[in-house]
């Protein structure tokens, strides 16, 4: 193929999960340039990456470093995330609401600890208010999504972390 790049003092079997992280997504920045691709997701040991092209052409940085930039597109990270987390992903195309209604507390908040089926939050779809509920007991890790957005079938909305 081509010509591979690496970190400077970084190798594969030594690099912390900060430098593996960040050499994974340089390599996938590259790789979907190289193939054309507008979105790749890795799962390497204890570490996920997702790249995909940024909609516009303005710069999007990285949390230590720019990804490598061969076109006009520059790639980014969606998330890296542990895979002991939970993802729940949205069942339906609509808007993301995470209270009942707009002067209601939120369902969940961060660090909140959940039980398996309890409502997380509402996705409004075609006038019809569908509640998602927790797929497994845990803690609330991360909420990706704002209130009042939309989001997409498949969507991540919340990382959980289970509990035994």
């Amino acid at each position: 193929m081509g010509r591979r790049r690496r970190a400077a003092g970084v190798s594969e079997g030594t690099a912390s999960g900060d430098e593996r992280a960040l050499e994974l997504t340089r390599r996938l920045a590259s790789l979907l340039t190289e193939l054309g691709l507008s979105e790749v997701e890795v799962t390497s040991d204890d570490v996920r990456v997702r790249v995909q092209r940024a909609a516009s052409n303005a710069p999007v940085p990285l949390p230590t470093a720019p990804a490598p930039v061969v076109t006009d597109e520059r790639p980014l990270v969606g998330d890296v995330v542990s895979p002991a987390l939970v993802t729940v992903e949205a069942p339906m195309v609509g808007t993301f609401y995470r209270a009942p209604s707009p002067t209601a507390d939120p369902y969940v908040q961060e660090g909140d600890a959940v039980k398996e089926g309890q409502v997380l939050c509402i996705i409004e779809a075609m006038k019809l208010m569908n509640e998602i509920e927790s797929k497994v007991a845990g803690r609330i890790a991360r909420i990706l999504v704002e209130n009042g957005h939309a989001v997409e079938y498949g969507q991540p909305l919340f990382l959980i972390d289970p509990q035994p």
